[in-house]
């Protein structure tokens, strides 16, 4: 490749899918914003790699360059935030509050959700010290002033990995289930906003439930979606229904500490008739589908079609060459198309931190798609639809209460996904 690896998602960018994300964490009090400030500033120098800004280099390659200007952080608006603008002091990162919220805004070419949070732990970090006093730090806390290792930037030679074929590979078709819905946002320009709620599950007896059931969070919940989705869509003859659960294989190819996102997905197929099994019988098809994807040659693989495609981007001869070589050929928009997705990083060391925070959700783009995160006593769902409608959700809390797993749930929230501003030839 001829830049740097963090750069090609920003090819792809859409402006109903710019590839942003944001992870909002609930506070026991109110914001100090001049302390959350000089806590923002302070953390960031832990990052060197997320202070950037984009710019173009003379063969119209997006680059990554420096940024020293103080990470914003600014008042939570209606509005969406445009990652890269004069506003946000040209970062890809920026932070925004109200009341007693926090929301870490950035994008997603950089790192996903397992670098950027990072990023949130040391930033909460610094502010809830400087508010409290010590407090205990997350065993694995970037601590400020502590040197940058190596390993946080590592990425694969991929021309080291193995090349011996997987032993098993997902060759369904992509389940037309639900596509209706994302082509009619995509293709609607008066439709912008997109909702979610906050749903918590309490982790005590939703883990019993999981370990009682032989499954885990990602195959109960694989579980629970599929029951909601065979009574929520209109079923069709000769179409089926399957999930898609995010698996991070930066151990498969020797990335444990990178900052970078190593994200591929499993796909789990149903089919119609199973939508009277039991949780138990639909749990285990998940777990059987994850235990033959997640061999270590699948992410090999997956990574081998990526580099093809950065080299591809790389090939072209000017920006909207590259931009639409990019687009075209997308791991991400050529993937097999699942009507519902689950995405859980696992359990988070939060220390004393989990002492001052309510809850934390990643919020990002995706419909009929739970976004998971854990904190000592509960799961924190984002639950995110493409429209208004809120059956979807009532039928998932309708099995919840089928299976006697204790749930809350918040009214609807617009996502607010955050914009990019890129830089174009004519304004170099």
């Amino acid at each position: 490749m001829a830049t740097n690896p963090d750069v090609y998602l920003l090819y792809e960018y859409m402006k109903k899918n710019a590839f942003t994300v944001r992870i909002k964490a609930n506070m026991t009090e109110a914001v100090d914003e001049a302390l959350l400030k000089e806590a923002a500033v302070e953390a960031m120098t832990r990052f060197p790699y997320f202070s950037v800004r984009v710019g173009l280099d003379d063969d119209e390659n997006y680059i990554l360059l420096p940024n020293d200007r103080p990470v914003p952080v600014l008042p939570e608006t209606d509005d969406r935030l445009l990652l890269g603008s004069e506003r946000v002091r040209g970062h890809l990162f920026a932070i925004t509050w109200k009341g007693n919220s926090i929301w870490f805004n950035f994008a997603h070419c950089i790192c996903g959700g397992f670098g950027a949070m990072y990023w949130v732990k040391t930033t909460l970090y610094q502010y809830l010290t400087r508010k409290y006093g010590p407090i205990k730090a997350p065993a694995d806390l970037k601590a400020v002033g502590t040197p940058v290792d190596e390993a946080e930037y590592a990425y694969p030679d991929v021309d080291a990995l193995p090349v011996d074929d997987p032993l098993k590979r997902y060759e369904e078709k992509s389940s037309k289930v639900g596509m209706q819905q994302d082509v009619n946002y995509f293709i609607n320009p008066f439709v912008n906003e997109i909702y979610y709620y906050e749903l918590e599950l309490e982790s005590k007896p939703f883990m019993d439930y999981a370990k009682k059931i032989d499954g885990t969070p990602n195959t109960v919940l694989s579980a629970l979606l599929m029951k909601t989705a065979a009574d929520y869509f209109p079923r069709v003859e000769g179409w089926h229904i399957s999930g898609k659960v995010a698996d991070d294989y930066r151990k498969d190819v020797g990335c444990d500490k990178s900052y970078r996102d190593f994200v591929r997905f499993i796909h789990v197929k149903y089919d119609w008739e199973m939508k009277d099994e039991s949780i138990e019988r639909l749990s285990q098809r998940a777990r059987g589908a994850i235990l033959t994807q997640m061999q270590p040659e699948n992410s090999f693989e997956w990574f081998r079609k990526q580099v093809e495609v950065h080299n591809g981007v790389d090939a072209q001869p000017d920006l909207k060459s590259k931009t639409k070589y990019a687009k075209k050929h997308s791991l991400y928009i050529n993937d097999t198309r699942d009507t519902f997705m689950v995405s859980y990083v696992g359990r988070t060391d939060w220390g004393g931190i989990a002492d001052y925070m309510d809850s934390i959700y990643t919020i990002t783009d995706g419909n009929l798609m739970l976004e998971v995160n854990a904190v000592p006593d509960k799961l924190c769902i984002t639950f995110q639809l493409l429209t208004k409608d809120r059956k979807p959700l009532d039928l998932f809390c309708k099995v919840l209460k089928e299976e006697k797993l204790p749930y809350r749930v918040s009214e609807r929230m617009v996502r607010y996904m955050p914009d990019l501003i890129l830089p174009t030839m004519q304004s170099r």
